[in-house]
């Protein structure tokens, strides 16, 4: 018999069929403008229903699968004056499996225009990120695939309150599931963080110049905290820069490059105590054999480009990362640990409102020293995923997907996981 959750996530997915065939002609066709054009208003639900992740592949950063969310999201822009804009997004958030809820502004942030004849702009608040292009392309809407890349959803091991004491810690990590549990930092148990999160936008100030259309273009941003932690989640010591610079050398092509560093665990760490695995309290916790002398950094370099002509569309891109873990005692980790993720996908539009789209992707992870050879800091990943994306109407996408995750270590190496998804847009 299915289970209630999964039944009532078929609810959800079904519910979003009815509404919007009831509603095809009430509906808007585009974003709500008021005021004179000045205030525009839109909205996104989506639920999507798959099989429980057994093996977390697709867990977020929220602690939810990719494969199971259910999202209700509205956007306004408010520009009282013609160079002077205020963005707000708010989301509400939740898991057709089950599980908590969120609601917060994923974007909340002023936009100046300064001159109106220069493609030039001025962003403070919750920014949409700078680094990469997965990260701007969360809306489902833009989407063919159910899933997300690896290397901006996959939880590594690695977390921003806790490190481990020696590279054995840290790999023996690799067989612990979704929460991990590291000798120094946070007493709890805790998911790491991904290469860079799809799921948050960051706290700062960015510049932009230059258009989507033009030839070239260039953005960068000062923020609270790194592109796989946000400030207000990892409550480091910050800032991180971020710069991304893009080009159209030709028509339909799109090439872009990334950089991003900033202080990537939190300022506590480094004078936290050691704890035995059967510490129960800080009684039984000794201080570290030595504390950090410097800032330890998430370095992030980034390529990305995207293809088009007639109706195929072709994107790759590749994210890699770069951290330095403080230095807690005799046996820490000195050498840097490395991940890079590459994801190659493409689509295509075999029918006016019919396209089918694929991608292909891969995790790995750098080798350390340890007592067990050198082995890989974490278990590298591959995901395959296949699906098709049919417009039913203006206003409504219904996908179907499956995806194949497999990884080299973890009490579940590998899953096939279909997924169904509505997304009702106006």
């Amino acid at each position: 018999m299915p289970r209630p959750r999964r039944i009532g996530g078929l609810f959800a997915v079904c519910s979003l069929l009815v509404v919007a065939g009831v509603d095809a002609q009430v509906l808007p066709q585009e974003t709500v403008s008021l005021i004179g054009g000045r205030l525009t208003l839109g909205g996104e639900v989506t639920a999507t229903v798959a099989p429980d992740d057994d093996g977390q592949f697709n867990t977020t950063d929220y602690d939810r699968s990719a494969l199971q969310l259910l999202r209700f999201g509205v956007t306004a822009s408010f520009r009282p004056v013609e160079r002077l804009a205020f963005v707000t997004e708010l989301r509400a958030e939740g898991d057709t499996g089950g599980g908590p809820w969120t609601a917060l502004p994923f974007a909340a942030y002023v936009r100046v225009r300064p001159w109106k004849d220069r493609n030039f702009d001025i962003q403070a608040g919750r920014i949409p990120p700078v680094f990469g292009a997965a990260g701007r392309r969360i809306y489902a809407t833009d989407n063919v695939l159910i899933g997300y890349p690896l290397a901006w959803q996959y939880l590594t091991v690695l977390r921003t309150d806790a490190v481990p004491a020696n590279a054995e810690e840290l790999i023996r990590a690799r067989d612990t599931g979704a929460a991990r549990w590291y000798s120094v930092g946070s007493p709890s148990y805790a998911a790491g963080v991904p290469l860079a999160t799809a799921f948050r936008y960051d706290t700062g100030v960015e510049v932009r110049i230059g258009g989507e259309q033009q030839r070239l273009s260039w953005a960068s941003a000062l923020t609270a905290g790194t592109i796989s932690s946000p400030g207000a989640r990892s409550e480091n010591g910050g800032p991180q820069f971020s710069t991304r610079l893009a080009t159209r050398p030709v028509t339909g092509m799109i090439v872009g490059v990334s950089f991003a560093d900033g202080q990537f665990f939190s300022d506590d760490v480094a004078t936290s105590t050691y704890r035995t695995p059967y510490a129960a309290a800080d009684p039984y916790a000794m201080p570290a054999a030595a504390t950090t002398d410097g800032r330890y950094h998430q370095t992030s370099w980034g390529v990305d480009a995207e293809y088009s002509i007639g109706h195929f569309l072709a994107r790759a891109e590749l994210v890699t990362a770069r951290w330095r873990l403080p230095i807690v005692g005799p046996e820490s980790i000195r050498e840097p640990l490395t991940s890079a993720g590459l994801a190659v996908e493409g689509r295509y539009r075999v029918w006016p409102g019919i396209t089918l789209g694929a991608r292909i992707d891969r995790l790995g992870f750098g080798k350390i020293d340890s007592v067990y050879g050198r082995q890989a800091w974490d278990a590298p990943v591959t995901r395959f995923e296949g699906g098709v994306a049919w417009a039913a109407t203006r206003n409504l996408i219904v996908r179907s997907s499956v995806q194949y995750d497999t990884r080299t270590r973890g009490g579940v190496r590998s899953a096939t996981l279909p997924a169904l998804q509505a997304t009702l847009w106006f």
